[in-house]
């Protein structure tokens, strides 16, 4: 009898579960450890956790890591983590970020448009404006494992009387990541600072749904894959420890800060 009650237990959990399933959107739900933002307001809605800097060292941009991004588990990751270590960096306030990517093409394109007469002559896209990238910062992905230690499914196997249901068991997948964070003076190319940062979750879920690695979040974002979300929180990690070092850096000499409401030029 106890044979056949425990795998209807667990069926029964399970349609419970997913009939609590329902598609709902909420504003502001569903984020990363790196959240809010960043500009001439400040830094709002940042994540409690972040270190900050009480003036900005240096203008700093953000290169992608030419390795790319792939967990062990072969679980490709379709976008980049560099937006949201830009967002911790402008957050933080130790850099003024410039950018070196998609931005900079679009500034490109403005400069050839202009320079073949589409825009105005008189526009306010003009040569020879743009700042200086002071220092570059390279993140990369050490370590990330999204099964690691196992699960209750695992233990479940080793039990003769329930191997045959870990398939609809309830499932504990541990997901750990390691990731670093590379800082280059480009006057000298000397490594001025390095640091790196861990994060581990423990997430609940249901044998059969989109959990775990090639699951629902299988082609989804840096904010909301559940094995990127650790990932994020670990690039989080790194860049308080890298603060600490930031703090003790002479300030190089900073280009005119961007004019904002109610303050003079």
């Amino acid at each position: 009898m106890r044979s056949v009650l425990v795998p209807v237990a667990i069926l029964l959990m399970a349609g419970a579960l997913s009939a609590c399933n329902e598609k709902k959107t909420e504003l502001g739900q569903g984020s990363s450890e790196v959240t809010g933002s960043a500009g001439p307001a400040g830094a709002n809605g940042a994540n409690k956790a972040l270190v900050k800097c009480t003036a900005p060292v240096a203008t700093m941009a953000l290169v992608e890591n030419p390795n790319g991004y792939v967990l062990q588990s072969s679980y490709n990751l379709p976008t980049s983590p560099v937006p949201l270590i830009r967002l911790l960096a402008q957050q933080s306030g130790c850099f003024r970020v410039v950018d070196r990517a998609s931005g900079l093409k679009a500034v490109v394109q403005e400069q050839s448009l202009k320079d073949q007469g589409i825009i105005r002559q008189n526009s306010t896209v003009h040569k020879g404006k743009g700042y200086e990238a002071q220092y570059t910062m390279t993140p990369g992905l050490t370590f990330s494992e999204t099964q690691a230690g196992g699960g209750i499914g695992a233990i479940m196997g080793m039990i003769p009387f329930l191997k045959n249901f870990t398939a609809f068991a309830e499932k504990v997948s541990f997901k750990e990541a390691q990731v670093s964070l590379l800082l280059t003076d480009n006057e000298t190319t000397e490594q001025i600072a390095a640091a790196t940062g861990s994060a581990k979750s423990t997430d609940l879920g249901v044998g059969g749904l989109s959990f775990g690695a090639g699951g629902g979040g299988l082609g989804a974002g840096w904010s909301n894959t559940n094995e990127a979300k650790v990932i994020v929180a670990a690039f989080l990690d790194a860049h308080n420890k890298l603060v600490s070092q930031v703090q003790m850096l002479q300030s190089k000499e900073l280009p005119p800060a961007v004019p904002v409401k109610g303050q003079k030029p």
